[in-house]
Protein backbone atom coordinates (compact mmCIF):
# COMPACT_ATOMS: atom_id res chain seq x y z
CA UNK A 1 0.00 0.00 0.00
CA UNK A 2 1.44 3.37 -1.03
CA UNK A 3 2.14 5.94 1.71
CA UNK A 4 -0.38 8.40 0.22
CA UNK A 5 -3.23 5.88 0.35
CA UNK A 6 -2.18 4.83 3.85
CA UNK A 7 -2.20 8.43 5.11
CA UNK A 8 -5.58 9.06 3.46
CA UNK A 9 -7.12 6.02 5.15
CA UNK A 10 -5.72 6.91 8.57
CA UNK A 11 -6.90 10.52 8.23
CA UNK A 12 -10.36 9.33 7.13
CA UNK A 13 -10.51 6.92 10.07
CA UNK A 14 -9.52 9.64 12.52
CA UNK A 15 -11.81 12.28 11.03
CA UNK A 16 -14.87 10.02 11.02
CA UNK A 17 -14.39 9.20 14.72
CA UNK A 18 -13.97 12.89 15.59
CA UNK A 19 -17.15 13.75 13.62
CA UNK A 20 -19.12 11.21 15.67
CA UNK A 21 -17.65 12.59 18.90
CA UNK A 22 -18.77 16.14 18.00
CA UNK A 23 -22.13 15.49 16.33
CA UNK A 24 -25.63 15.73 17.81
CA UNK A 25 -27.50 14.91 14.58
CA UNK A 26 -28.38 11.31 13.79
CA UNK A 27 -27.77 11.54 10.04
CA UNK A 28 -24.30 13.04 10.55
CA UNK A 29 -23.46 10.35 13.11
CA UNK A 30 -24.68 7.60 10.76
CA UNK A 31 -22.66 9.07 7.87
CA UNK A 32 -19.53 9.19 10.05
CA UNK A 33 -20.06 5.58 11.14
CA UNK A 34 -20.23 4.46 7.50
CA UNK A 35 -17.11 6.48 6.67
CA UNK A 36 -15.38 4.87 9.64
CA UNK A 37 -16.29 1.39 8.39
CA UNK A 38 -15.18 2.11 4.81
CA UNK A 39 -11.87 3.51 6.07
CA UNK A 40 -10.95 0.45 8.13
CA UNK A 41 -11.85 -2.14 5.46
CA UNK A 42 -8.78 -1.55 3.20
CA UNK A 43 -6.58 -1.53 6.31
CA UNK A 44 -7.89 -4.96 7.31
CA UNK A 45 -7.38 -6.46 3.84
CA UNK A 46 -3.99 -4.90 3.06
CA UNK A 47 -2.21 -8.29 3.39
CA UNK A 48 -3.10 -10.70 0.60
CA UNK A 49 -4.42 -13.70 2.50
CA UNK A 50 -7.75 -15.54 2.38
CA UNK A 51 -8.24 -14.99 6.14
CA UNK A 52 -8.04 -11.20 5.71
CA UNK A 53 -10.64 -11.32 2.92
CA UNK A 54 -12.93 -13.34 5.16
CA UNK A 55 -12.35 -10.98 8.10
CA UNK A 56 -13.04 -7.92 5.93
CA UNK A 57 -16.30 -9.40 4.62
CA UNK A 58 -17.49 -10.31 8.12
CA UNK A 59 -16.56 -6.88 9.50
CA UNK A 60 -18.35 -5.14 6.62
CA UNK A 61 -21.54 -7.17 7.09
CA UNK A 62 -21.68 -6.67 10.87
CA UNK A 63 -20.89 -2.95 10.81
CA UNK A 64 -23.29 -2.13 7.98
CA UNK A 65 -26.07 -4.13 9.67
CA UNK A 66 -25.51 -2.18 12.89
CA UNK A 67 -25.40 1.14 11.00
CA UNK A 68 -28.64 0.25 9.18
CA UNK A 69 -30.31 -0.49 12.52
CA UNK A 70 -29.11 2.87 13.85
CA UNK A 71 -30.53 4.63 10.78
CA UNK A 72 -33.83 2.74 11.21
CA UNK A 73 -34.11 3.67 14.89
CA UNK A 74 -33.22 7.32 14.30
CA UNK A 75 -35.72 7.55 11.41
CA UNK A 76 -38.46 6.05 13.59
CA UNK A 77 -37.59 8.54 16.32
CA UNK A 78 -37.64 11.48 13.88
CA UNK A 79 -40.98 10.29 12.50
CA UNK A 80 -42.51 10.20 15.97
CA UNK A 81 -40.89 13.26 17.57
CA UNK A 82 -39.90 15.43 14.60
CA UNK A 83 -36.31 15.74 15.88
CA UNK A 84 -33.01 14.28 14.67
CA UNK A 85 -31.21 15.18 17.88
CA UNK A 86 -29.27 12.27 19.41
CA UNK A 87 -30.18 13.41 22.93
CA UNK A 88 -33.92 13.25 22.13
CA UNK A 89 -35.90 10.67 24.11
CA UNK A 90 -36.72 7.46 22.24
CA UNK A 91 -39.75 5.23 21.90
CA UNK A 92 -39.36 1.75 23.47
CA UNK A 93 -38.99 0.03 20.07
CA UNK A 94 -36.38 2.52 18.85
CA UNK A 95 -34.50 2.15 22.16
CA UNK A 96 -34.37 -1.63 21.73
CA UNK A 97 -33.12 -1.34 18.14
CA UNK A 98 -30.44 1.21 19.02
CA UNK A 99 -29.26 -0.95 21.94
CA UNK A 100 -28.93 -3.96 19.62
CA UNK A 101 -26.97 -1.93 17.08
CA UNK A 102 -24.48 -0.52 19.57
CA UNK A 103 -24.00 -3.94 21.19
CA UNK A 104 -23.15 -5.36 17.77
CA UNK A 105 -20.66 -2.59 17.08
CA UNK A 106 -18.96 -2.99 20.47
CA UNK A 107 -19.00 -6.83 20.28
CA UNK A 108 -20.81 -7.12 23.61
CA UNK A 109 -22.26 -10.53 24.41
CA UNK A 110 -24.42 -12.09 23.11
CA UNK A 111 -23.56 -10.21 19.85
CA UNK A 112 -19.84 -10.98 20.17
CA UNK A 113 -19.15 -14.06 18.04
CA UNK A 114 -17.90 -12.11 15.01
CA UNK A 115 -15.15 -10.32 16.94
CA UNK A 116 -12.59 -13.11 17.67
CA UNK A 117 -12.76 -14.39 14.09
CA UNK A 118 -12.06 -10.95 12.66
CA UNK A 119 -9.12 -10.30 14.98
CA UNK A 120 -7.70 -13.72 14.14
CA UNK A 121 -7.84 -12.91 10.42
CA UNK A 122 -5.89 -9.63 10.65
CA UNK A 123 -2.37 -8.53 11.52
CA UNK A 124 -1.42 -7.51 15.06
CA UNK A 125 -1.41 -3.80 14.19
CA UNK A 126 -4.84 -3.93 12.56
CA UNK A 127 -6.18 -5.97 15.49
CA UNK A 128 -4.87 -3.23 17.79
CA UNK A 129 -6.76 -0.55 15.83
CA UNK A 130 -9.99 -2.59 15.88
CA UNK A 131 -9.64 -3.28 19.61
CA UNK A 132 -8.95 0.32 20.65
CA UNK A 133 -9.72 3.12 18.18
CA UNK A 134 -12.78 1.46 16.64
CA UNK A 135 -14.42 1.28 20.07
CA UNK A 136 -14.48 5.07 20.48
CA UNK A 137 -17.25 5.86 17.94
CA UNK A 138 -19.95 3.47 19.28
CA UNK A 139 -18.97 4.30 22.85
CA UNK A 140 -19.56 7.99 22.10
CA UNK A 141 -23.11 7.18 21.00
CA UNK A 142 -23.55 5.08 24.12
CA UNK A 143 -22.39 8.01 26.28
CA UNK A 144 -25.01 10.25 24.66
CA UNK A 145 -27.80 7.69 24.90
CA UNK A 146 -27.16 6.10 28.30
CA UNK A 147 -29.85 8.20 30.03
CA UNK A 148 -32.48 6.92 27.57
CA UNK A 149 -31.50 3.23 27.75
CA UNK A 150 -32.70 0.67 30.28
CA UNK A 151 -30.22 0.51 33.17
CA UNK A 152 -31.22 -3.05 34.09
CA UNK A 153 -30.68 -4.21 30.51
CA UNK A 154 -27.26 -2.55 30.31
CA UNK A 155 -26.13 -4.05 33.62
CA UNK A 156 -27.33 -7.49 32.50
CA UNK A 157 -25.44 -7.14 29.20
CA UNK A 158 -22.35 -6.03 31.14
CA UNK A 159 -22.36 -9.08 33.40
CA UNK A 160 -23.12 -11.42 30.47
CA UNK A 161 -20.26 -9.97 28.41
CA UNK A 162 -17.80 -10.16 31.33
CA UNK A 163 -18.81 -13.79 31.96
CA UNK A 164 -18.75 -15.03 28.36
CA UNK A 165 -15.57 -13.10 27.54
CA UNK A 166 -13.69 -14.93 30.28
CA UNK A 167 -15.43 -18.27 29.91
CA UNK A 168 -14.99 -18.68 26.15
CA UNK A 169 -11.38 -17.50 26.28
CA UNK A 170 -10.30 -20.44 28.46
CA UNK A 171 -9.81 -22.98 25.65
CA UNK A 172 -8.10 -20.66 23.15
CA UNK A 173 -4.52 -21.11 21.95
CA UNK A 174 -4.27 -18.14 19.56
CA UNK A 175 -3.09 -14.92 21.23
CA UNK A 176 -5.26 -12.68 19.04
CA UNK A 177 -8.39 -14.68 19.92
CA UNK A 178 -7.46 -14.50 23.60
CA UNK A 179 -7.09 -10.72 23.30
CA UNK A 180 -10.47 -10.60 21.54
CA UNK A 181 -12.20 -12.41 24.41
CA UNK A 182 -10.28 -10.18 26.81
CA UNK A 183 -11.72 -7.16 25.01
CA UNK A 184 -15.25 -8.60 25.22
CA UNK A 185 -14.81 -9.10 28.97
CA UNK A 186 -13.46 -5.57 29.46
CA UNK A 187 -16.36 -4.13 27.46
CA UNK A 188 -18.69 -5.78 29.98
CA UNK A 189 -16.94 -3.94 32.82
CA UNK A 190 -17.06 -0.72 30.77
CA UNK A 191 -20.82 -0.98 30.15
CA UNK A 192 -21.33 -1.53 33.88
CA UNK A 193 -19.17 1.52 34.66
CA UNK A 194 -21.17 3.62 32.19
CA UNK A 195 -24.39 2.85 34.07
CA UNK A 196 -22.76 4.08 37.28
CA UNK A 197 -20.70 7.12 36.34
CA UNK A 198 -19.51 8.64 33.01
CA UNK A 199 -16.20 9.74 34.56
CA UNK A 200 -15.56 6.20 35.83
CA UNK A 201 -16.28 4.74 32.38
CA UNK A 202 -13.86 7.24 30.82
CA UNK A 203 -11.13 6.14 33.22
CA UNK A 204 -11.95 2.49 32.51
CA UNK A 205 -11.71 3.07 28.76
CA UNK A 206 -8.37 4.90 29.01
CA UNK A 207 -6.95 2.12 31.20
CA UNK A 208 -8.24 -0.57 28.83
CA UNK A 209 -6.75 1.16 25.77
CA UNK A 210 -3.35 1.56 27.45
CA UNK A 211 -3.22 -2.09 28.54
CA UNK A 212 -4.43 -3.45 25.20
CA UNK A 213 -1.99 -1.28 23.25
CA UNK A 214 0.94 -2.48 25.36
CA UNK A 215 -0.10 -6.11 24.97
CA UNK A 216 -0.51 -5.97 21.19
CA UNK A 217 2.79 -4.09 20.75
CA UNK A 218 4.57 -6.70 22.88
CA UNK A 219 3.03 -9.58 20.93
CA UNK A 220 3.89 -7.90 17.63
CA UNK A 221 7.51 -7.28 18.68
CA UNK A 222 8.03 -10.93 19.66
CA UNK A 223 5.88 -12.32 16.79
CA UNK A 224 3.86 -14.37 19.30
CA UNK A 225 0.77 -15.59 17.45
CA UNK A 226 0.08 -18.68 19.56
CA UNK A 227 0.65 -19.78 23.15
CA UNK A 228 3.47 -21.99 21.85
CA UNK A 229 5.23 -18.88 20.55
CA UNK A 230 4.99 -17.29 23.99
CA UNK A 231 7.15 -20.10 25.37
CA UNK A 232 10.02 -19.03 23.12
CA UNK A 233 9.61 -15.26 23.50
CA UNK A 234 12.47 -15.23 26.04
CA UNK A 235 14.87 -15.33 23.09
CA UNK A 236 13.87 -11.85 21.92
CA UNK A 237 14.46 -9.47 24.80
CA UNK A 238 14.46 -9.96 28.59
CA UNK A 239 12.94 -6.50 29.13
CA UNK A 240 10.17 -7.19 26.60
CA UNK A 241 9.54 -10.51 28.35
CA UNK A 242 9.07 -8.81 31.72
CA UNK A 243 6.87 -6.12 30.17
CA UNK A 244 4.64 -8.77 28.57
CA UNK A 245 4.24 -10.63 31.87
CA UNK A 246 3.39 -7.48 33.84
CA UNK A 247 0.93 -6.37 31.14
CA UNK A 248 -0.84 -9.74 31.28
CA UNK A 249 -1.13 -9.53 35.06
CA UNK A 250 -2.40 -5.95 34.75
CA UNK A 251 -5.05 -7.08 32.24
CA UNK A 252 -6.05 -9.72 34.79
CA UNK A 253 -6.61 -6.94 37.32
CA UNK A 254 -4.11 -7.99 39.99
CA UNK A 255 -3.74 -5.36 42.77
CA UNK A 256 -0.24 -3.83 42.45
CA UNK A 257 -0.85 -2.96 38.78
CA UNK A 258 -2.99 -0.41 36.93
CA UNK A 259 -5.59 -2.94 35.76
CA UNK A 260 -6.84 -3.30 39.33
CA UNK A 261 -7.89 0.37 39.45
CA UNK A 262 -11.08 0.34 37.27
CA UNK A 263 -12.28 -2.97 38.74
CA UNK A 264 -11.83 -1.69 42.28
CA UNK A 265 -13.69 1.56 41.54
CA UNK A 266 -16.54 -0.19 39.69
CA UNK A 267 -17.04 -2.70 42.50
CA UNK A 268 -16.88 0.13 45.04
CA UNK A 269 -19.62 2.04 43.19
CA UNK A 270 -21.81 -1.09 42.94
CA UNK A 271 -21.45 -1.81 46.65
CA UNK A 272 -22.20 1.85 47.46
CA UNK A 273 -25.44 1.54 45.48
CA UNK A 274 -26.36 -1.63 47.46
CA UNK A 275 -26.02 -3.83 44.35
CA UNK A 276 -24.22 -6.56 46.29
CA UNK A 277 -25.41 -9.51 44.18
CA UNK A 278 -24.36 -7.78 40.95
CA UNK A 279 -20.95 -6.79 42.32
CA UNK A 280 -20.33 -10.37 43.54
CA UNK A 281 -21.30 -11.81 40.14
CA UNK A 282 -19.08 -9.31 38.33
CA UNK A 283 -16.14 -10.08 40.62
CA UNK A 284 -16.60 -13.82 40.04
CA UNK A 285 -16.73 -13.37 36.25
CA UNK A 286 -13.16 -12.04 36.35
CA UNK A 287 -11.88 -15.43 37.61
CA UNK A 288 -11.98 -17.21 34.20
CA UNK A 289 -10.18 -14.22 32.67
CA UNK A 290 -7.61 -14.39 35.45
CA UNK A 291 -7.09 -18.08 34.63
CA UNK A 292 -6.11 -17.57 30.98
CA UNK A 293 -4.07 -14.42 31.70
CA UNK A 294 -2.11 -16.31 34.35
CA UNK A 295 -1.59 -19.19 31.93
CA UNK A 296 -0.17 -16.80 29.34
CA UNK A 297 2.07 -15.14 31.96
CA UNK A 298 3.24 -18.58 33.09
CA UNK A 299 4.10 -19.64 29.54
CA UNK A 300 5.82 -16.32 28.89
CA UNK A 301 8.08 -16.01 31.92
CA UNK A 302 8.01 -18.98 34.24
CA UNK A 303 8.76 -21.76 31.78
CA UNK A 304 11.61 -22.51 29.43
CA UNK A 305 11.07 -24.57 26.30
CA UNK A 306 12.42 -28.14 26.64
CA UNK A 307 14.53 -27.84 23.49
CA UNK A 308 16.86 -25.09 22.34
CA UNK A 309 15.28 -23.17 19.49
CA UNK A 310 16.92 -22.00 16.30
CA UNK A 311 16.60 -18.46 17.61
CA UNK A 312 18.69 -19.12 20.72
CA UNK A 313 20.78 -15.99 20.31
CA UNK A 314 18.09 -13.74 18.91
CA UNK A 315 18.42 -11.51 22.00
CA UNK A 316 21.89 -10.47 20.77
CA UNK A 317 20.22 -8.57 17.94
CA UNK A 318 18.15 -5.44 18.43
CA UNK A 319 14.47 -6.30 18.78
CA UNK A 320 12.32 -3.93 16.69
CA UNK A 321 10.14 -2.14 19.22
CA UNK A 322 7.67 0.69 18.88
CA UNK A 323 8.62 3.92 20.73
CA UNK A 324 5.07 3.82 22.14
CA UNK A 325 5.81 0.62 24.08
CA UNK A 326 7.77 2.09 27.07
CA UNK A 327 5.15 4.82 27.65
CA UNK A 328 2.17 2.51 27.51
CA UNK A 329 4.02 -0.09 29.60
CA UNK A 330 4.54 2.48 32.37
CA UNK A 331 0.85 3.47 32.23
CA UNK A 332 -0.14 -0.20 32.35
CA UNK A 333 1.92 -1.08 35.41
CA UNK A 334 2.55 1.96 37.62
CA UNK A 335 -0.56 4.18 37.57
CA UNK A 336 -2.39 2.62 40.54
CA UNK A 337 -1.05 5.12 43.16
CA UNK A 338 -2.55 7.95 41.06
CA UNK A 339 -6.09 6.54 41.36
CA UNK A 340 -7.61 9.48 43.34
CA UNK A 341 -6.13 12.05 40.95
CA UNK A 342 -7.26 10.20 37.82
CA UNK A 343 -10.74 9.45 39.17
CA UNK A 344 -11.38 13.08 40.08
CA UNK A 345 -10.02 14.58 36.85
CA UNK A 346 -11.56 12.29 34.18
Amino acid sequence: MSPLIWVTLIMSLTTSTIIIMTSHHWLLAWLALELNTLSILPIIMRSNHPRTTEATTKYFLIQTTAAALILLASTMNAWQTGSWDIMQSFSPLATTIITMAIMMKLAIAPAHLWYPEILQGTTMTTALIISTWQKIAPLTLLYLLINHLSTNTMLLLGVTSALLGGWTGLNQTQTRKIMAFSSISHMGWLITALCLSPSLSTLTMITYMAMTTTMFLSLAASSSKTLLDLGTSWTHSPILLTTTMLTLLSLAGLPPLTGFMPKLLILKELVTMKLLALSTMLALTSLPSLAFYTRMAYLTTLTNPPNTTNSEYKWRFKTPMSPLTPTTALLTTLTLPMTPLLYLTT
